[in-house]
C-alpha cells in the first residue's frame, strides 16, 4: 500500500535551517509529482512547494528564495530544505502525493511534522 513517512522538523531559531524528508513507497515514485503543504490552527492547508517527476519546481511566493524542494528517485524520497526560517513559517508540514494507481489517482498524505520557529 502507499505510504508517505516523514522525518525532520522541530524547533529552530529565526534565521535557522531545517530539512524535512518524506520517504514514499507503494507507487512508482519517479513518475509522480510530490509536494509539501503546511497548516496552522484555524487555517486551510497551504501548498508550499511542488516538484514534478522531471524535477521542475514551483513555490508559494512567501518561501521563494528560502526553501528548496528536491527529490532522490533512487531513495524514493522528497526533501524540503528550509533556510532563513521565520516565525510565520511555524506550522505542521505535510508531504503529499497523488499517484496513479491503476487507472485512478488517489490522494495520500504524510503523517505531518511540526516546525516551530521561535527564539
Amino acid at each position: 500500500q502507499v505510504q508517505l513517512v516523514q522525518s525532520g522538523g522541530g524547533l529552530v531559531q529565526p534565521g535557522g535551517s531545517l530539512r524535512l524528508s518524506c520517504a514514499a513507497s507503494g507507487f512508482t515514485f519517479s513518475s509522480n509529482a510530490m509536494s509539501w503543504y503546511r497548516q496552522t490552527p484555524g487555517k486551510e492547508r497551504e501548498l508550499v512547494a511542488v516538484i514534478t517527476g522531471g524535477g521542475s519546481t514551483n513555490y508559494v511566493d512567501s518561501v521563494k528564495g528560502r526553501f528548496i524542494i528536491s527529490r532522490d528517485n533512487s531513495k524514493n524520497t522528497v526533501y524540503l530544505q528550509m533556510n532563513s526560517l521565520k516565525p510565520e513559517d511555524t506550522a505542521v508540514y505535510y508531504c503529499h502525493a497523488v499517484p496513479l494507481i491503476g487507472l485512478l489517482r488517489y490522494d495520500y498524505w504524510g503523517q505531518g511534522t511540526q516546525v516551530t520557529v521561535s527564539s
